[in-house]
């Protein structure tokens, strides 16, 4: 059952991009879901967005990326950083006062400096568990970055964090939508558009294959309830084409470029899809 969904009038629509900040290639199938039908198959690689969504000159960014040092540790090419990918689409992330953070692994809250103006908007739940007792296992505080979360903790105190329980409407049409299961935390974000009301999923599903299979990505805080997530996922989008995976390399073919120069870096997700989640989950 679908929930309840409204059709923004033409000024209160946002504009909404998926910017592609790095990738981890080579990986194989075995990689990508719990259960997959042939561990040695080849698999998709993994791009890593941060998402912009605009209207006039109001501007809020949805996660903020890794940088240079995580990505030398962790073995993932970094194309730019979210403040260089923000500034290709002619927005300067020292001036952004919102920002939503879907969660807080290391590869979606980074480099909190680089919005010195930004309210950070977070689930309380995420918080709780990055800074918990849960951090004593080294398995669990793997996904986490400890230079990240002191950086968060410097926000808190500097009173540049709110907080959420739950789902929340941030008065302006934009929704965070609370999907724990890959994270304690994590929240989806829904966006008004020209076309419908766009879900940005995060990691709630990495890939469309992971939606299409309701099938986990194997990086988990909670199994079970990351496959409520995938109905929760689509009870909430108007259609599964309005649901945007958070690590899928196919949104770059999935949507039109901002502009040539921006192909493959920058897309419109407001606009229709060039093509259809059921190809895209093949």
């Amino acid at each position: 059952m679908r929930e309840e969904r409204d059709h923004p009038a033409d000024a209160a629509v946002f504009e909404l991009f998926a910017l592609r900040y790095a990738e981890h290639s080579g990986r194989h199938q075995g990689e990508n879901f719990v259960d997959p039908a042939d561990p040695h198959e080849a698999g998709s690689n993994l791009d890593y967005f941060i998402w912009l969504a605009r209207r006039g000159a109001e501007t809020l960014v949805i996660d903020t990326g890794f940088g240079p040092d995580a990505a030398r540790r962790r073995g993932r090419r970094l194309f730019r950083t979210a403040r260089e990918a923000l500034a290709l689409v002619g927005v300067d992330s020292h001036q952004v006062e919102t920002v939503i953070l879907t969660h807080l692994h290391y590869d979606h809250a980074g480099s909190l400096t680089d919005f010195p103006r930004a309210q950070f908007h977070l689930q309380e739940a995420e918080a709780a568990h990055a800074t918990g007792p849960c951090m004593c296992d080294p398995a669990a505080r793997g996904v986490f970055d400890v230079e990240n979360i002191v950086e968060y903790i410097r926000s808190l105190y500097a009173g540049r964090i709110t907080f959420h329980q739950g789902d929340h409407d941030l008065g302006n049409g934009i929704r965070l939508h609370e999907i724990p299961g890959h994270s304690a935390g994590l929240q989806a974000v829904s966006v008004p558009t020209a076309r419908g009301r766009v879900l940005l999923a995060s990691d709630a599903t990495h890939l469309y294959a992971n939606l299409a299979r309701h099938a986990p990505f194997p990086i988990l805080w909670d199994e079970a309830r990351l496959r409520q997530g995938f109905a929760r996922l689509e009870a909430l989008a108007p259609s599964a084409d309005h649901i945007i995976p958070g690590h899928d390399p196919l949104v770059m073919q999935a949507y039109p470029a901002v502009s040539e120069p921006l192909s493959g870096i920058a897309v419109r997700l407001d606009t229709a899809p060039l093509l259809s989640f059921a190809e895209l989950s093949r």
